[in-house]
């Protein structure tokens, strides 16, 4: 391949502003220019230009139909495709595009979640367009279609996706950030934007072993599997040489990316086998969300091109790693200023430290809001485990800023630890400038630079959900620090006061050290900070009257929006189980005990024959199997029998936090006590009798 691909191909299926700026009148590009950056709505006869120029674009490069592309509360994105097709003329095809189709859409409403905001006759959905998401194509086997970001909301207008909430985030962050710079000076600075990078990890199967595993197809995950003899133990697959088959993926993913302007970065073996991590260059929040649901979708498509499958559960795999989602975040002003960049003197660096003192307060005071925007099912098998951070909220700021800290609540900060040279020992290796802080990978929120890197997503979620959660809560205490500041006598007083202040009250949160350990979990209970250890758990905060007087003043989620949320997580987390719980009920009664039952009959057959053969042979061996197999035959078909009960019990349950409930401490319970004399027999089981795929097989073949 060439090597300037990237040059070739970077961004040539979006419609962005250098496309903008060839095809619309110079007048109207000035004023839609004008329009994005006043906020102001945007005027129909631009509208009109607008979506003819881009509807010209699009039908050069093949595209039939369009769609407002959109993410409702199900975690994938939802689509409806309209051809270009005019009723205006019946004896030839006129293909028109106008503002009105743009701007606004209309799906079902009724069959995506709405948690109670919709009932079921109540079909009617708008769709807005988010004119800051440039519009991209993409083809497939239906041809070429033109996809618009937008937002989905109802007809009485609460938000029924993850993108609204977040624009409106990002507003209040923007508001509340801009009154703070303009006290120190900033006077230039318009708009404060969020920007964002998510580190996606994921695992590559063969996909013919795949389609031989029902719980991998019905569920994304493994519900049953032996581990193989080799795991991660060697920490040979990290960072090592890519093979030949997953580096032809990466390359053609890649591509796909660079066409629809994804800033794809980095690429490389994960930790566990099979596991792997893409990540991308920062964006705006927003962008960054729409990329990331569409880094997941093209990575599943890419893979079956390779007659392989993407898997994006958080835990695919027991005894390895799960894969996670590191959401790199930022604050950076529209005249380029990142407000979490400490500078060479961070002690002296008096607004990075306002905005410092503002997020630990906001981490601290809110902890179970963020533990649940980093919660689904399959991240309760993550959290907590010795492979991810602990569902313990806590912030790492490192060396040189925990100094700092330490110096401001004693009262005299007058210093700032630097950065010194690392001399490897190796003369012809040249000396490094060393950072003045290490990483923490057992972090949950780590400062790492000028950012903060939030951990704990889980592989298969949106980000959108854990960005407006941080936004909001960011966006509050800087109003609150706002509202103290412009009332001061004298600033810069004022500002040493509020730093010290609310470092001092929260500095409990602060937390530099190993977050795997006991110990910390001990600790932790010490300071009073909440250990969410599940999603169940977690839910309830959601709704409390400080989370609700916190969106509503930030006018980011009504009190009836944040409900319809906390139903619609009960529901995701019941539905994902019930699934869960049938397809093991599925696998064990079709598959794995019958199977186990044939080579039972093997067994007896075999003890026969040798018997019948010479009486005083020895079959012990024979026996001891046989025996041993069916004691575990028998424990299998009571925990199925129980599962099956347990399983309908919860059908019967209340809707909501109740069922919920249920199926976590029950449903859940029964479907380990079924996987564990199943994964046992399959250790003993002859292969050729076993009728799924191994995780030797899954992990190592490919």
């Amino acid at each position: 391949m060439e090597n300037n691909v990237i040059e070739q191909v970077f961004g040539k299926d979006v419609f962005n502003d250098e496309v903008m700026q060839a095809k619309l009148p110079k007048d109207v590009y000035k004023s839609w220019k004008k329009t994005l950056e006043s906020g102001a709505d945007l005027d129909i006869e631009i509208a009109n230009v607008v979506a003819h120029a881009m509807k010209e674009w699009a039908l050069e490069h093949g595209a039939t139909h369009y769609t407002h592309w959109f993410q409702p509360m199900t975690g994938v994105t939802a689509e409806k495709h309209d051809s270009f097709l005019s009723p205006a003329s019946e004896s030839k095809p006129v293909l028109e595009f106008s503002g009105k189709e743009l701007i606004k859409g209309e799906p079902d409403a009724s069959s995506f979640p709405s948690g109670g905001l919709r009932a079921t006759f109540e079909a009617r959905g708008y769709t807005a367009w988010d004119c800051t998401s440039p519009a991209f194509l993409q083809e497939d086997a239906a041809g070429v279609t033109l996809c618009i970001p937008t937002a989905f909301c109802s007809y009485t207008g609460e938000a029924l996706d993850k993108k609204t909430p977040l624009l409106r985030s990002m507003e209040a962050i923007s508001k509340q950030a801009v009154r703070i710079v303009k006290l120190f000076g900033m006077d230039d600075v318009k708009k404060v934007s969020c920007s964002v990078g998510p580190e996606q990890e994921y695992f590559l199967v063969d996909r013919d072993k795949y389609l031989q595993r029902k719980d991998l197809i019905f569920t994304g995950r493994t519900l049953f599997g032996a581990s193989a003899p080799k795991g991660q133990e060697l920490d040979d697959h990290y960072f090592g040489a890519i093979k030949e088959r997953i580096a032809s993926f990466m390359k053609d993913l890649n591509i796909e990316l660079w066409k629809l302007g994804i800033l794809s970065k980095t690429q490389h073996n994960e930790v566990a086998p099979a596991q792997h991590e893409m990540a991308p260059i920062f964006t705006t929040a927003n962008i960054s969300t729409d990329h990331n649901q569409l880094v997941m979708e093209i990575m599943k498509k890419v893979a079956k091109r390779h007659n392989l499958e993407c898997l994006l559960h958080e835990k695919p795999f027991a005894g390895v790693n799960g894969s996670g989602k590191h959401n790199n975040w930022s604050i950076v002003t529209d005249t380029g200023v990142n407000l979490l960049d400490p500078g060479k003197k961070p002690h002296e660096n008096k607004i990075f430290l306002l905005f410092l003192a503002s997020i630990i307060k906001a981490v601290d005071e809110n902890a179970e809001l963020l533990r649940l925007s980093a919660s689904n099912p399959g991240n309760d098998h993550r959290l907590g485990a010795n492979e991810a951070p602990p569902a313990i909220i806590s912030i790492f700021l490192g060396e040189q800023l925990e100094d700092v800290v330490e110096q401001i609540v004693r009262g005299d900060v007058s210093s700032s630890i630097q950065g010194s040279k690392l001399d490897t020992g190796v003369h012809v290796l040249p000396v490094l400038k060393k950072d003045a802080t290490d990483r923490n990978r057992t972090s949950p929120f780590a400062f790492t630079g000028n950012k903060f890197e939030f951990r704990m997503l889980g592989s298969s979620m949106s980000i959108a959900g854990a960005n407006f959660v941080l936004n909001t809560i960011v966006a509050d205490t800087l109003q609150q620090f706002a509202d103290e500041l412009e009332k001061a006598d004298d600033f810069n007083k004022a500002v040493k006061e509020v730093i010290k202040k609310n470092i001092t009250e929260h500095q409990r949160v602060i937390f530099n050290g190993d977050g795997y350990s006991d110990e910390w979990v001990a600790e932790a209970e010490k300071r009073g900070l909440p250990n969410v250890k599940s999603m169940v758990e977690a839910v309830p905060y959601l709704v409390t009257d400080k989370t609700v007087e916190l969106f509503e003043r930030q006018n980011v989620l009504s009190k009836a929006e944040l409900e319809s949320r906390a139903e619609i997580n009960y529901e995701n987390y019941s539905k994902t189980i019930n699934i869960e719980a049938k397809t093991m009920i599925d696998m064990a009664g079709k598959q794995f005990i019958p199977a186990v039952i044939s080579y039972v009959t093997s067994l007896a057959d075999s003890v026969n024959t040798v018997t019948a053969a010479c009486a005083a042979a020895d079959v012990s061996v024979q026996t001891e199997l046989l025996t041993k197999c069916s004691s575990l035959l028998a424990k299998a078909q009571k925990a199925l029998a129980n599962l099956e009960k347990v399983t309908a019990e919860a059908a019967e349950k209340e809707e909501g936090q109740e069922q919920a409930l249920f199926f976590k401490n029950t449903v859940f319970v029964a479907m380990e006590e079924l996987r564990a004399p199943i994964d046992e027999l399959e250790m003993i089981v002859d292969q050729d009798f076993w009728p799924v795929p191994s995780y030797g097989d899954l992990l190592f073949e490919v």
